[in-house]
């Protein structure tokens, strides 16, 4: 564990801040996301429990776990004094003032679950002897926690509530820097009960709290100690889970209806992609396929009669067939997945490295679920920056590697904000979190010159014609009508280029931890 810092004079002003900069973007742009969560504070508020997961009333179901919807439930009972009707199941699409006021101060209200965990990460942060609070790594990881790009526009303008179970992420993460581990394990459960997204990095938490917390000591050459093994710290952990899980799903086991609810929240109809918005491999599998079906066109060499006919860029979720590549199912996209993280697991397990090194396996658990897994959001690549961050204030390439996928990562979600008004926002807050990670970063490995190669460099400066072009440019041209995909198309293309190459970056330092200097050193 790090020597303690003392946080107590500039963190709150960083949250006060942020706040502040929240309540500021109130009357901005709200997705369907919005719908999706009135949808379901009416529903918990107004139909018996028997009932949640059989409303279709909306087609925005309840598809999350048990205890959102309770969540859900206990922010209904506060709604209700800002606007009975939004409370109604019937009301859809329902946006009054007050609607609109109750639901963007409960993420902001909730939020404080974020900066408490963000406080602790901070306080696992090993200080440096430095004076000056801007280049304290605590510091630091304060605003690249608190003030998070992604997070803000994601939950504040799109809206979600994901600041909230980010924040019961950081705060197990930082229990298991403290050495809390069962503390860590029942935070780490409670979130999968909320949000089944976490599944991503399950395996990490499963290894490490195996290898790390119920064996209790290795040999001299770092191997396991079998006889070490405590079968009263894996009932422990058992309890921990099977306790948390059976408050959250006993009830539905009980009334029969435990099919129903996994059906809400695993639905593998919806296809391999979403509307070609995550930066992953399927991004550039399924351009790939594009490119071929249309060369194979020009070629006619394929009849395009014959092709797929649904377009994976106009926000479809159904079942796709690819045109000339083989279709992708559910079972290929899990054995991918398995096999990308299988190598971290394995390093977690053979050389253990205490809580970073389980961090760090954490975001690469993150990074392969969002490169290979099924029907990925956008949104999920938060699940990897937001962990990066403790790793970046305390090692050169971890910082390298923050650099290039939160910028890359980031960029990614500027689709999700495409009306105009919410165009300078967007580029203005991305443009000051990148700066300060940029110039922070830089400060705290005190290196001259940049972190990044020149070719690093290069691929960043590109986002910037990207912009441009997706932007300004294209909607003068004829495409707009003819090919409307084609933004979307060239943004997760390139994006995922760089999200592939800092999924590779991090593997190449997990196996050449020589690579890997910290510069932070303890007080």
């Amino acid at each position: 564990m790090a020597a303690p810092c003392e946080l107590s004079g500039w963190f709150p002003a960083i949250a006060i801040g942020v706040t502040f900069l929240k309540c500021l973007l109130m009357n901005t742009y709200h997705s369907t996301d919005f719908e999706v969560h009135r949808n379901w504070l009416a529903i918990t508020h107004s139909l018996p429990v028997s009932k949640w997961y059989f409303e279709e009333t909306s087609e925005w179901t309840l598809d999350y776990p048990p205890f959102f919807a309770w969540f859900e439930y206990i922010l209904s009972h506060v709604a209700k004094y800002f606007d009975q009707d939004m409370l109604v199941v019937q009301n859809l699409n329902y946006a009054s003032p007050a609607t609109i006021l109750f639901q963007r101060l409960s993420v902001i209200f909730v939020d404080v679950v974020f900066f408490y965990a963000a406080q602790e990460c901070c306080k696992t942060v090993a200080d440096n002897k430095v004076k000056e609070v801007l280049a304290k790594p605590s510091f630091v990881l304060a605003v690249l926690l608190v003030w998070n790009f992604g997070l803000l526009i994601v939950d504040h303008i799109h809206f979600q509530y994901n600041g909230f179970m980010f924040g019961i992420l950081l705060l197990s993460i930082a229990r298991h820097c403290q050495n809390r581990h069962l503390e860590g394990a029942l935070l780490f459960a409670v979130l999968l009960n909320l949000k089944h997204i976490y599944l991503y990095i399950a395996p990490a938490y499963g290894i490490f709290l195996l290898r790390s917390y119920c064996f209790t000591s290795n040999n001299k050459d770092g191997s396991i100690q079998w006889r070490s093994f405590s079968v009263v710290r894996l009932i422990a952990l058992g309890t921990i889970v099977l306790s948390v899980t059976a408050l959250s799903f006993g009830p539905f086991i009980a009334m029969g209806q435990l099919p129903q609810v996994l059906s809400r929240l695993f639905p593998f109809k919806r296809g391999l992609c979403h509307a070609y918005w995550a930066p992953n491999m399927w991004a550039l599998y399924n351009i790939a396929d594009k490119a071929l079906s249309i060369l194979g066109v020009k070629l006619k060499v394929l009849d395009v009669d014959a092709l797929a006919k649904a377009s994976m860029t106009g926000g479809l979720v159904q079942e796709f067939q690819h045109s000339v590549l083989p279709s992708v199912s559910p079972l290929a996209t899990l054995v991918c997945t398995v096999l990308s993280i299988m190598p971290a697991l394995l390093h977690l397990w053979l050389r253990p490295g205490g809580a970073r090194s389980f961090v760090r396996c954490v975001v690469l658990c993150a990074l392969g679920s969002f490169m290979f897994g099924w029907h990925v959001h956008e949104k999920a690549i938060l699940l990897a920056i937001l962990p990066l961050s403790l790793l970046a204030v305390e090692s050169q390439e971890d910082a390298r590697i923050f650099l290039l996928l939160s910028t890359t990562g980031h960029y990614s979600l500027f689709p999700l904000l495409f009306t105009p008004q919410e165009l300078p926002i967007k580029v203005l807050l991305m443009g000051i979190f990148t700066l300060f990670s940029f110039s922070s970063l830089k400060t705290l490995n005190g290196k001259e010159g940049g972190l990044l190669s020149s070719m690093e460099g290069l691929y960043l400066a590109g986002l910037l014609p990207l912009e441009v072009l997706c932007e300004w440019v294209y909607p003068l041209t004829a495409w707009q009508s003819s090919m409307p995909f084609l933004p979307l198309l060239a943004t997760s293309g390139y994006c995922a280029l760089g999200v592939t190459y800092s999924f590779i970056a991090l593997y190449r330092s997990l196996l050449t931890p020589h690579r890997t200097k910290h510069k932070v050193k303890s007080q």
